[in-house]
């Protein structure tokens, strides 16, 4: 019941994080959420290591390139957004005052992507799928079940987003909801100075279970949590954590792990 065999455009469908330190990172991961793994050669001596739960794929890790490492750019996770034809969004990107990072790309024969940096600074994968559709399991316990935006300019975000993939939104100055096609899609927060020097930046949440007993394997496994854990009224509670590598994400208890409806 939560499995997927499609996502419809504008949904956020998968999410891969780029290490500086891939195998205690992978590790952590494989620990902390149960996952097991397969590795695809890239070339280049370079891996994409697939994540796996319930037999089905749900994230994924790859070396941070040479040429991030020389530029000193720090682990991070990555979201992406399924879209019909990432060709013919990435005109509407730039004429709405976003940036293409790389891209479009033929990735194999999995899918064709492409990378873009919002008005407000923060990046956001494309990916029109083939053979991979991204994440086959969501929302569950060991699996993707929310993606967020940090922004210090909310309206601006707001109003790329729509002309981009029709996102509606709904919400306060707390905290803003994206719905996509009638379906809760995200959320956003406007970054005020309580967030320090933090970058503009889309973040993926995970269903740990229990949350305490997650923060506390966490800690146990090498990571360290940085916020929480903290109460999302009538949804559940979540904390703010890195991996041993460094890079930030949500792990989050769910009161109640909505199935997935196509």
């Amino acid at each position: 019941m939560y499995t997927v065999t499609k996502y419809p455009h504008g949904t956020f469908n998968w999410a891969d994080t780029s290490s500086t330190n891939s195998a205690a990172a992978k590790q952590f991961y494989m620990e902390l959420f149960g996952w097991g793994k397969f590795d695809i050669p890239i070339g280049e001596g370079m891996t994409y290591t697939m994540f796996q739960h319930q037999g089905q794929n749900v994230a994924a890790l790859s070396e941070a390139t040479p040429e991030a490492l020389e530029q000193n750019i720090p682990s991070h996770w990555s979201c992406y957004v399924s879209v019909d034809d990432v060709d013919a969004l990435l005109p509407v990107v730039t004429a709405n005052g976003g940036q293409i990072i790389f891209g479009p790309m033929d990735v194999f024969d999995s899918g064709r992507m492409a990378f873009l940096l919002d008005p407000t600074g923060a990046a956001l994968g494309l990916w029109q799928a083939r053979n991979h559709i991204g994440a086959g399991i969501v929302n569950t316990e060991g699996a993707m079940c929310w993606n967020e935006l940090l922004t210090r300019d909310a309206a601006t975000a707001k109003a790329f987003y729509s002309e981009l993939l029709g996102w509606e939104f709904y919400g306060d100055e707390h905290y803003i909801h994206i719905s996509n096609r009638g379906r809760n899609n995200g959320g956003m927060i406007e970054m005020d100075e309580s967030f320090g020097d933090t970058p503009p930046c889309w973040m993926p949440y995970f269903n740990i279970g229990e949350i305490k007993a997650g923060v506390a394997r966490v800690n146990e496994l090498g990571g360290q949590v940085h916020m929480g854990p903290n109460e999302a009224p009538d949804t559940g509670y979540w904390a703010l954590a890195t991996d041993p590598a460094g890079a930030h994400f949500y792990i989050m208890q769910l009161l109640n792990a909505e199935p997935w409806e196509e």
